[in-house]
């Protein structure tokens, strides 16, 4: 049996030192794929773009600067409240999301109790994941 764990978050658009602006945001874990977070960021009234990060790249960017590439994320402050700043790069641009530390936090502590770090290779079926990548080739 699987379990979902889900939380929506109002993250915020950095455009310049001085201005943002809010990105409604919602954020997913399955057990059945174990490994990773699947976040949606809702951009316009019908618009979503969807982002797939490592649970541990998240839970790691709340204490220390982490990820290379197309996703670093790091613990920070905002208007004095913690945030966990996620930039994310892509052939489409570059954006850097400000997410509530708080509320990154306890989500991903419901993911560890669904799953806990560690043990997610108990909940990966891999035979179940090569068909689904073979069937795609």
């Amino acid at each position: 049996m699987n379990t979902t764990v889900s939380c929506e978050l109002h993250l915020r658009l950095v455009v310049s030192s001085e201005s943002s602006l809010p990105v409604p945001a919602g954020l997913r874990y399955d057990t059945a794929d174990p490994y990773a977070v699947h976040a949606t960021f809702h951009t316009g009234a019908e618009e979503t773009v969807e982002w797939v990060f490592a649970r541990d790249l998240l839970a790691e960017g709340l204490h220390r600067p982490t990820g290379t590439g197309d996703v670093r994320v790091w613990p920070s402050r905002s208007h004095g409240q913690g945030v966990v700043c996620i930039a994310l790069s892509s052939p489409e641009g570059e954006a850097l999301l400000e997410a509530p530390a708080r509320a990154l936090e306890s989500f991903l502590r419901r993911t560890d109790s669904a799953v806990p770090p560690g043990t997610e290779h108990r909940h990966f079926d891999l035979d179940t994941e090569l068909s689904h990548i073979l069937a795609e080739s």
